[in-house]
């Protein structure tokens, strides 16, 4: 068997491989950004055949930079964004791919929170309908674009497109489809009076056949090897939900451990060995085999950094910094003062309120570009807060954390996330704990390893440990009520925003 472990992690931008020897060292990586569609206000999506042409190329690069023969490789595992919707046609070809920023369906969502149909989902699916939900995008998709839908023929989600390219199987893992809502999650199975809430009773056809996330999903066909430089017959397991990946990859693998993370979505959860906790949570997914994860996530987290830098931080710069560098210098000079400007980070809505918008509060003539941006980094970690608190609610106990996600290769942010959080929060060595969640998961499932606790005690490593300040706890306790006091009074103007979108947009077209 190979001495090599390849991982991919397919976010909603960024689509990255890494191989991996046993002990988790990266030997080769390759990342390819790809572009986002967004052909009417709330609808963001991607084309799947660019999905999959930059999946091949950072493929072949990266087996390529290692240095090694592709018959090295002993298992590829594939972990991807949840929620969204990706569709293949009834031929097999691919059809349509709407990613988990979308929020077209915030109407639908309004309607059947009116009509109780989140009472009826969340006992099944320990989840009540959101815009961006898979079962709730197709659910809309049949109500407007019944042309569309009547053509699909697998929906699933963005890593299990990428499984199919290589293998040729339609198929998805327990852990995506728990998160996304499809699935009775105590039973680990599809449910027909669940999908009857959605109101797709009639399209069960519609979903693949399930798997364990190390399951052997199938084997690098020869066009997948021609297309990838890879080994045809190499194993490709079921594969993740991202932020299960990105927790084994940091680390967190026992029951009451809880992972951060700070990439494009907001991700706050715990391990727990039973279906739910004692109260209500945005989420639950399968963690292994017989335990989940708790989730609290909305989609508020390091895309607000990402949105900053591309508006107003691109240029380049002669000293060959990067923007994200010196957000966070810039961020760092600025000592925390209770007149400091607050921010909302709803670019793409808030959790259950599609309508939320991003915004400044108290900004002054005295401020600068530095506390905006700090404003944004304190705006983000107040946002987790919130989901910690909610999952604290539940039942939830746990007196630190592990940062992972783009926000954690920041040295700056990881501390703001101490002091608001209040725990200790520590970072893995690795930056792709994605990739490197997916690569314990193909170690599992072609026995190098026994469980994801022995691969993660193999591969991860933890570099860097960050303490709350004390001196900053009553600071941050009154700009985080601050914070959710200004919330609660835009939530109407938000309504009237999105309202006065509409009609603007439907009398243009």
């Amino acid at each position: 068997m190979g001495d090599y472990l390849l991982g991919l992690d397919a976010g909603n931008t960024v689509i990255k491989a890494v191989i991996f020897d046993r002990e988790g060292n990266e030997i080769a990586s390759a990342s390819a950004e790809g572009h986002s569609r967004m052909p009417s206000p709330g609808h963001v999506e991607r084309g799947l055949d660019e999905l999959w042409e930059n999946a091949r190329r950072v493929i072949r690069t990266c087996v390529d930079e290692a240095g090694i023969d592709a018959g090295e490789i002993a298992a590829i595992g594939c972990a991807g964004h949840g929620n969204g919707l990706y569709a293949l046609d009834r031929h097999g070809r691919p059809l349509l791919g709407i990613q988990s920023l979308d929020t077209r369906a915030a109407a639908l969502v309004e309607q059947w929170q009116s009509e109780g149909v989140g009472d009826r989902t969340y006992p099944i699916g320990r989840q009540r309908p959101w815009p961006s939900q898979t079962p709730t995008l197709l659910a809309w998709l049949k109500r407007h674009r019944p042309e569309i839908f009547e053509k699909i023929g697998t929906v699933f989600l963005c890593k299990d497109f990428i499984v199919n390219r290589l293998t040729g199987a339609r198929v998805s893992d327990v852990s995506d489809m728990t998160g996304c809502g499809l699935l009775d999650v105590a039973g680990r199975r599809y449910d027909r009076a669940l999908m009857a809430a959605y109101g797709l009773a009639d399209s069960m056809d519609l979903l693949p056949p399930l798997l364990e996330s190390a399951d052997i999903a199938g084997r690098v066909t020869d066009e997948g090897a021609a297309e990838t430089s890879l080994a045809a017959g190499t194993p490709v397991v079921g594969g993740l939900f991202d932020v299960v990946a990105s927790a084994i990859g940091s680390g967190v693998t026992g029951t009451g451990a809880a992972s951060v993370i700070a990439g494009t979505w907001s991700i706050n959860q715990v391990i727990i060995d039973r279906p739910e906790l004692d109260g209500p949570v945005f989420m639950s997914s399968t963690f292994d085999r017989d335990r989940y994860m708790a989730i609290e996530s909305s989609a508020t987290s390091a895309a607000n950094l990402e949105w900053l830098v591309r508006e107003f931080f691109s240029e380049p710069r002669s000293d060959g910094r990067s923007p994200f560098d010196l957000c966070c210098e810039l961020a760092s000079a600025c000592a925390p003062s209770s007149d400091d400007p607050l921010y909302h980070p709803y670019l793409y809505g808030a959790q259950q309120d599609g309508n939320a918008r991003a915004g400044f509060y108290g900004i002054a003539g005295w401020h600068t570009k530095a506390h905006l941006v700090r404003a944004v980094l304190e705006g983000v970690a107040f946002g987790h807060r919130q989901h910690i608190e909610t999952m604290r609610a539940a039942g939830a106990s746990f007196d630190q954390a592990v940062l992972s996600g783009g926000g954690s290769r920041s040295l700056v942010w990881p501390q703001i996330f101490a002091d608001v959080l209040g725990v200790p929060v520590s970072v893995a060595r690795s930056r792709e704990t994605g990739a490197l969640g997916a690569a314990v998961a193909a170690g599992t499932g072609v026995g190098i390893f026994a469980d994801f606790a022995e691969g993660a005690t193999a591969m991860v490593r933890t570099e860097r440990h960050y303490r709350p300040d004390t001196a900053l706890e009553a600071h941050y306790a009154r700009r985080y009520a601050l914070y959710r006091e200004i919330a609660d009074v835009m939530a109407p103007v938000w309504r009237r925003l999105s309202a006065s979108q509409t009609l603007t947009t439907g009398a243009a077209a």
